[in-house]
Formats: structure tokens, C-alpha cells, sequence
């Protein structure tokens, strides 16, 4: 049977707890240790699939075709561990199928109550994912102790703990130090507060981990110890990094926290930790050789988390170059007002990403023209492919009206329609075109040149796609269709074949790029705006050096 680590948070909301549990992830999986991942939400809702990018953030795909919480973006990034539906379950769903059982009888007449019949079917939850591959399994409860939405989720891990007993589980508690700057003071009794509650729930933290801005002193550390009943060298400080959100499993690796979970859980196969290539990587995204900056048009942008794969997939994808990547982030909108010269002028590369609705289309398509006309690296992800398929219908095809039937149902040039398979659809949730699908290249396509196979698996997350009709009229004037899923005839992936590097996927590959393995566009599109920054760097030498001595002197 897997042991199990349950890690809650306390205080405020946001500490990084899926960041902290995939650190954890990644520490055992280091010594040899098989983990698996899980989220558990409080929310109503299902799934993710419905919320609001400003509310939630991304909402992240699995590969079968679950909408689940962005954690398991850092579940995948951090460890190799499985990700599936079942590694994400909302309150919402977990009350769904309790409904659906009382409907056809299963409870026999019984009157349903939160306990036994809400926290048996959260354990049943935490049962799914303990399979025979995993050694640990990591489960992640959302939400902040003393919210009443937590209440029965922590009530199901405090029975689990009891039943498996204790030396198969551990509880790690994330926590927060606020520092007083007016004071000079870290102060200790939110963290006191937060575990009190915790240990009236009947849940003892094992591990006590503590954001914070300031170092920790042992007289802190002792503090918190005598206070909150957990053993000093448990008390682990979680300070904020500095260079990039991967140097955290390093900072928790050298107080130990690996060694403390091995002990606890008596996981007599672990080995000694190697963490040789995490190093490696932080010391390329310490001293970088260069930076080279990439504009990410979008209608999220305000949020960071709306696209958070996607930036952490650019990080990828300069790591693999040895350089970093400096996010512009532009506002779609922005650019309907102002134009694309006041915010695309001088980026190395512009990414157009995913999104629903039509506010700021306009924009996002006068970026995809400003990319194919001044020859600057383009990458469009999902919505960003059929935004680039739209701008060159209307503007190289002459295409006028050229739109999709999302944004205008009357267009006369529906280059993008809806997918016959969602023509009779209604309902919102689940019901896209989700998870792993297969999509194959054609040969000697810049797309097969960064893959290397003729046929990949990526996943997918719309209800609209390039319509066939228009396939002919846009490949006269360049548009090569490089990648297309061999079952529907759908196309997945389009190339201009005049330009140094334009590619634009239907599909979401920043669910697959990790930090150790970056996504083969990623990395190639990272590369080309490198190509770029210095194809700009050289022309605007030759141009200084072509100057008269006056002419340098005033300009």
C-alpha cells in the first residue's frame, strides 16, 4: 500500500503549496522514490473548465482530456509522476457523484450527511491514485485551514491517517511568517493560530514549512517549535527565491526535508539524493549568456497565473539555449488602441496564445500581421493559430470579412468553424474537444524538424478549427499545413514558408515542456528569436558603422 503525505496550508491563500508539494515530489523522486500527485479543491464547481482565467488562473489539461487546477502544471513539471482526471477532485464533483448515487438507491434509503457519506467518498478519492507503481502518493488539500469550504476534506485525511496508520502518512503544513517592517520582527502567532486549528481537527502537523521574506533564527525556529508540537529540525524555512521558482527544491533539499519524509514513512529503498541536472539547470538560469525578449499578446495578461505553462515553457525553452527569457507582456487590447509598433517594436519573438471571446481579437490578429510582415519569429497556440490563419485569409488571400464563426457568425470567409462533432453541443463543461490526440507531420516542415518523428500526441482544448474549404486558398499564398490529425483530417499545425520561423499549433504544448525535457516548438522557437535579437543587433552595427563621425555624434 502507498504511504501518503498530505499537504494544507494556513494563514493567507497563495503560499505556493502545489509548488511545495512538487518540490516534495521531486526530492523523493531523486532517491529512487515512485510518487504520484493530487489536488484536492474545496470549490463547487466540477471542474476548472468554467472558471474565469482572472479568478483561477490556466486551466490545465490532462491527457485524458480532464480540465483540472493549473497545480498539476507543476505536478508534471517537477516529477515524472502520472497525471490524470483523477489526480484533481473538487468538492463539486465529489458531492455530484454522492448525488448520483442517492438518485439510483445506492445508499439504500439512508439519509446522507457529510460524515460518513462526503469524507468516504474524499477517501475513496485519495484510494484511486494509490496504485501499485507509487511509492508516496502527494495530495495537495486547496484552500486555507479555517475555511469552512476545507472543513470536510480535512476531516477525510484525518480518518485516512487513522486507519493506515501513522507511520504511513505524514502531514506537512505550509504556513506563513509575516514580517513587520515597521517593527523589525517576524512574528510567529498566525502559524501558532493556524495549527491550533489544525490540531483541534484532530490533524498534527509532522512537518512545519514557513514562507517568509527574512531568514529564520534558530530562536524562531525553536518558537515554533514549543509552540506548535513539531520537532525542531521540522520546522523548515521556505524563504522566496530569487533567480526562479525551481531554486526551491534545492532550498527545502538542504534543511533536510527529504531525509525527515524517508525517516517518517520508513521508506527502507530510498537512496541517496541526486539532483546533479536540477543543479545544472539553476546554474544556467543563474548566469544565462543572454537574455532575449519575447512579447506574449494576450487578453489575460493582467493575471500572471493565466498563462503560467506557457511562460514557464518559454523558461524552458531558453534554458535549453542557455539563456533567459524576458516575458514583454502585452495587452491585446493595448494594441487595438495604440497599434503594434507602441508594443511589439524591438521583441524578438511574439507568441499570440489561447483565450474565448472576442475582446482584443483585433489585436491579436494586427500582432500575428506585424509578425509575418516584419519577419519576426511567430508561435500561436490555439486561438493563436486561428488567429494567424484569419490575418492571412483577410490580408494575403484577400479574403475580406475572413473570421471565425465564433466571433462573427455572419462572416462571409469562415476560415475558422466549429467542429462538426460540436455542432449539437449546449452544455459548457467537459464538453470541448479535451486531452491527447494525434497529430502527424509532414516531412521536412520546421515543426518535424523539431519534433524528429513523423507522428506526436499533444493535447487539445477547443471547439474550433481551420475549415478545409479554405486549405487550398491559403497555401497559394504560403500557409504550409505541417501537422494533421490523421483520423478527422483536422489541421493542427500551419507554417508560412517565406518566413525564418512562423509556426502555430491548434493544440496546447505547454502542458508537456518541463524544465529537464523542454517542448521541441519551445525550444526551436526560443532559438530562432535568439537568431533574431542577433540578426537586429548586427544590422543595427552595420548601419552605426556606415554613419559619417557627425551623424554618430547627433544620433
Amino acid at each position: 500500500m502507498s504511504r501518503h503525505i498530505f499537504v494544507t496550508g494556513g494563514v493567507v491563500s497563495s503560499l505556493g503549496k502545489g509548488l511545495t508539494a512538487a518540490s516534495i515530489g521531486l526530492l523523493l523522486e531523486s532517491r529512487g522514490v515512485r510518487v504520484r500527485l493530487q489536488k484536492l479543491d474545496p470549490y463547487l464547481n466540477v471542474d476548472a473548465g468554467t472558471m474565469n482565467p482572472f479568478q483561477h488562473g490556466e486551466v490545465y489539461v490532462t491527457p485524458d482530456g480532464a480540465e483540472t487546477d493549473l497545480d498539476l502544471g507543476h505536478y508534471e513539471r517537477f516529477t515524472k509522476g502520472v497525471v490524470d482526471r483523477n489526480s484533481n477532485f473538487t468538492a463539486g464533483r465529489i458531492y455530484r457523484t454522492i448525488l448520483e448515487k442517492e438518485r439510483r438507491g445506492d445508499y439504500l434509503g439512508g439519509t446522507i450527511q457529510v460524515i460518513p457519506h462526503v469524507t468516504n467518498e474524499i477517501k475513496e478519492a485519495l484510494r484511486v491514485v494509490a496504485t501499485d507503481d507509487a511509492d508516496v502518493v502527494i495530495t495537495e488539500v486547496g484552500g486555507t485551514v479555517g475555511d469552512i469550504e476545507s472543513l470536510p476534506f480535512l476531516e477525510a485525511i484525518r480518518q485516512w491517517g487513522l486507519e493506515v496508520g501513522r507511520g504511513r502518512v505524514a502531514y506537512v503544513h505550509l504556513t506563513l511568517l509575516p514580517f513587520l517592517r515597521a517593527a523589525g520582527e517576524v512574528k510567529t502567532k498566525p502559524s501558532q493560530h493556524s495549527v491550533a486549528q489544525l490540531r483541534e481537527i484532530g490533524i498534527q502537523p509532522d512537518v512545519l514549512i514557513c514562507r517568509t521574506e527574512v531568514p529564520m533564527d534558530e530562536g524562531i525556529r525553536g518558537k515554533l517549535s514549543m509552540f506548535c508540537n513539531v520537532p525542531r529540525d521540522a520546522v523548515i524555512e521556505e524563504r522566496d527565491v530569487e533567480v526562479s521558482i525551481y531554486e526551491v527544491p534545492l532550498v527545502l533539499a538542504r534543511q533536510g526535508l527529504d531525509d525527515l519524509l524517508v525517516k517518517m514513512l520508513g521508506l527502507t529503498t530510498a537512496h541517496e539524493r541526486n539532483l546533479d541536472e536540477w543543479t545544472r539547470i539553476l546554474e544556467i538560469l543563474r548566469s544565462p549568456r543572454e537574455t532575449v525578449e519575447i512579447a506574449v499578446v494576450g487578453k489575460y495578461i493582467a493575471l500572471h497565473d493565466a498563462y503560467k505553462s506557457i511562460y514557464e515553457s518559454l523558461a524552458h525553452g531558453g534554458i535549453a539555449h542557455g539563456v533567459r527569457v524576458k516575458i514583454r507582456k502585452v495587452s491585446s487590447e493595448a494594441i487595438e488602441r495604440d497599434g503594434p509598433e507602441a508594443h511589439l517594436r524591438g521583441a524578438a519573438g511574439i507568441l499570440v496564445p489561447g483565450g474565448f471571446g472576442d475582446r482584443g481579437i483585433e489585436g491579436k490578429v494586427t500582432a500575428a500581421r506585424y509578425a509575418r510582415e516584419r519577419k519576426v519569429p511567430y508561435y500561436g497556440l490555439c486561438l493563436g493559430m486561428q488567429i494567424a490563419t484569419i490575418e492571412m485569409a483577410r490580408n494575403a488571400c484577400g479574403l475580406s470579412g475572413a473570421h471565425s464563426t465564433e466571433f462573427a457568425p455572419g462572416t462571409p470567409h469562415p476560415v475558422i468553424t466549429l467542429m462538426d462533432a460540436q455542432k449539437e453541443v449546449t452544455a459548457k463543461g467537459g464538453t470541448m474537444r479535451l486531452g491527447a490526440y494525434a497529430c502527424r507531420l509532414t516531412p521536412g516542415t520546421k515543426a518535424a524538424r523539431a519534433y524528429g518523428v513523423p507522428e506526436v500526441r499533444e493535447r487539445h482544448r477547443h471547439r474550433f478549427e481551420l475549415n478545409n474549404r479554405y486549405r487550398a486558398a491559403l497555401a497559394e499564398r504560403g500557409m504550409i499545413f505541417s501537422g494533421v490529425n490523421p483520423e478527422l483530417d483536422l489541421v493542427e499545425i500551419v507554417e508560412l514558408a517565406d518566413h525564418p520561423w512562423f509556426v502555430a499549433v491548434q493544440f496546447h504544448p505547454e502542458y508537456q515542456s518541463k524544465p529537464t525535457a523542454p517542448h521541441p516548438l519551445f525550444r526551436d522557437f526560443v532559438g530562432a528569436a535568439v537568431e533574431q535579437q542577433h540578426r537586429e543587433v548586427a544590422t543595427a552595427r552595420q548601419a552605426s558603422a556606415a554613419q559619417s563621425p557627425t551623424e554618430a555624434i547627433r544620433n
